[in-house]
């Protein structure tokens, strides 16, 4: 039998897990829990909380599902809600830490769809010299901690200038021209909610459309305007992504990784993965249980 993932989840970082529900915020200093852990977080996941963290001194790298990014200070960290990351900082790095529960993020994403762009995949945003995140983060500490009269349509006033702050910075990082229409963003965001549900199970596009009460060339087309893949390719990404994650963090045998992701012959999946990763399932937990341990 197959062993399962030794992925930790947490709450916040250390604590156990519970559910989280509703409007869930919570700020706190980067060296809360960094100091403590000689500045080295081990990789670790939360299912229902996103992250951004403001860096305002110091440096150091992020490993998010195997991936490395390095980052320094002043910048944002974004990392998304069931994604496995892991920091190394330089001592006495310096920061805020702002964590927003999922169900909070898909209220906003509703309203204003362009968000759900920031947390696609765990990313590091550089701060130009003029930016306002340190000042609007230190109004948001204040109105979390105080009772006075509209105190919850000021905490939301100030995440909401955070969050779009944070998605111009993306979007001119990436200049992506103009925002694709909000129908398409939402239609996206409930696709890659379906995959997230149904993944493991080989359904076809046929499926997810009907699900979605659309056409599957209307899918393909709002993928491709919104994600700028093919919705297969998103299916793709998300067994890629679990694979290597049971690769890295867990002992598995690489067949018992292809049943576990609904692949009935191991060989096919070994040949799915290599040609989307340019090496083997066994070289890919080679090299990357070398990193880890570098």
């Amino acid at each position: 039998m197959g062993q399962s993932s030794n992925i930790p989840s947490f709450f916040l970082f250390g604590e156990p897990l519970r559910t989280v529900e509703g409007k869930f915020l919570h700020l706190e200093d980067l060296d809360d829990r960094s100091r403590p852990n000689d500045w080295n977080i081990r990789p670790h996941a939360h299912a229902d909380l996103n992250h951004v963290f403001l860096i305002s001194e110091g440096a150091g790298v992020i490993r998010a599902e195997g991936e490395t990014i390095a980052f320094a200070a002043p910048c944002l960290l974004l990392i998304p809600a069931g994604v496995v990351h892991g920091f190394v900082y330089e001592p006495d790095s310096a920061g805020s830490v702002l964590t927003i529960a999922d169900s909070y993020l898909r209220e906003l994403v509703a309203r204003e769809p362009g968000f759900a762009g920031l947390f696609r995949a765990a990313r590091q945003l550089p701060l130009p010299r003029d930016s306002r995140v340190s000042e609007v983060l230190a109004r948001l500490g204040r109105e979390l901690v105080w009772t006075a009269p509209g105190r919850g349509a000021a905490v939301e006033g100030q995440l909401l200038t955070l969050l779009v702050e944070a998605l111009r910075l993306l979007v001119q990082a990436h200049s992506t021209g103009p925002a694709v229409q909000g129908a398409q963003a939402r239609l996206v965001a409930r696709y890659r909610e379906l995959v997230e549900a149904h993944f493991r199970e080989g359904r076809s596009l046929e499926f997810y459309a009907g699900r979605l009460g659309c056409t599957v060339s209307r899918l393909r087309t709002a993928c491709l305007k919104t994600a700028g893949v093919a919705p297969l390719r998103l299916v793709h990404d998300r067994l890629l992504l679990e694979a290597k994650r049971a690769l890295i963090y867990s002992n598995m045998t690489v067949a018992e990784v292809a049943y576990q992701l609904g692949f009935e012959d191991p060989a096919y999946f070994s040949r799915f993965f290599s040609k989307a990763e340019g090496c083997s399932p066994r070289q890919y937990r080679t090299e990357r249980a070398f990193d880890e341990t570098a």
